[in-house]
């Protein structure tokens, strides 16, 4: 991206002093024409470069005039590569290796390396593929079409994508659905046939309230119960290790809301007789009722 390549330029400039423009277009794989642009542009962003010829001659800051700081400190280039590199998780480019390389950032790059953050989960190929198609897309301004599965079914959509999000420990599209006429997140693991059309649409303004991502979930739906010791690892990895009071029989006993009974209902299934559900009784009898189907699916 030009940002990105101004950057790098003026990064350069700050450590080497002066470079030629031939040794700046083959670094960022752009012409020669197009490295003046971007010079003329750094000066009309208010950096005086000065440009000289001949044996020596070359790109350089005006000698005398220095900015604040080294554009980008060490500190700030290392979370700028620990978040590409993040990315790079579920991507097919190599965004942070890349990047270090033009901006001469091999200490903090090394930093970097101190900290993994792995978004891709077991499904990177599937993941990099998605995310790559749809940020096409996105550049491109067309639609997007696939197959969508639902918990009552599935539907074709054809959607404007706008954002891709990580949230919840998943990722997600965020686009207008044509059908709905607003905007929705669809979860890349439920999609399939992902295709971009020929479709083209023109960017919409995202409501506010619609950038809130999940702030009309409450959870404010109250439900008691007692784990089993054994499971404490899974209280504290969820919600921390002050989210139970542990009783004189050594159950842990927690209080803890949930948006909706289903949510609820797929929390505690998987603890199997590690929980009971004290209340409410409309909960007690959802688990009941569960546990019967369970059992008269095995017995016929």
């Amino acid at each position: 991206m030009k940002i990105e390549r101004l950057i790098g330029i003026i990064t350069i400039l700050q450590q080497r002093k002066r470079v030629t423009a031939p040794y700046l277009a083959e670094k960022f794989e752009v012409s020669r024409r197009t490295i003046n642009r971007d010079i003329e542009d750094i000066c009309k962003a208010g950096i005086p470069i000065v440009t000289t010829q001949g044996v020596g001659g070359g790109i350089s800051i005006m000698e005398g005039f220095s900015l604040d700081t080294t554009v980008f400190t060490e500190q700030e280039l290392t979370a700028i590569f620990t978040g590409l590199k993040s990315l790079d998780s579920v991507s097919n480019s190599a965004s942070a290796e890349k990047l270090a390389g033009k901006f001469g950032g091999s200490s903090a790059i090394r930093l970097a390396d101190n900290m993994v953050i792995d978004l891709s989960s077991f499904y990177k190929d599937d993941f990099a593929s998605k995310i790559d198609l749809i940020k096409q897309a996105m550049k491109e301004s067309k639609c997007i079409s696939f197959r969508y599965c639902y918990p009552k079914g599935e539907a074709d959509k054809l959607i404007e994508p706008h954002l891709i999000v990580f949230k919840w420990s998943g990722w997600y599209v965020f686009g207008f659905c044509r059908e709905r006429q607003d905007f929705r997140m669809y979860k890349l693991r439920r999609l399939w046939n992902l295709q971009i059309t020929e479709e083209a649409y023109t960017a919409r303004e995202i409501p506010e309230e619609k950038k809130q991502f999940g702030s009309h979930m409450t959870d404010d739906y109250i439900i008691s119960a007692v784990y089993d010791p054994s499971v404490k690892y899974r209280l504290v990895e969820e919600y921390g290790p002050a989210c139970f009071t542990v009783q004189e029989d050594g159950k842990l006993y927690t209080e803890w809301g949930f948006t909706t009974q289903k949510g609820a209902l797929e929390w505690f299934l998987p603890f199997g007789d590690k929980v009971k559900v004290l209340g409410p009784p409309e909960m007690v009898e959802l688990i009941k009722s569960t546990l019967k189907n369970i059992r008269d699916l095995y017995e016929t």
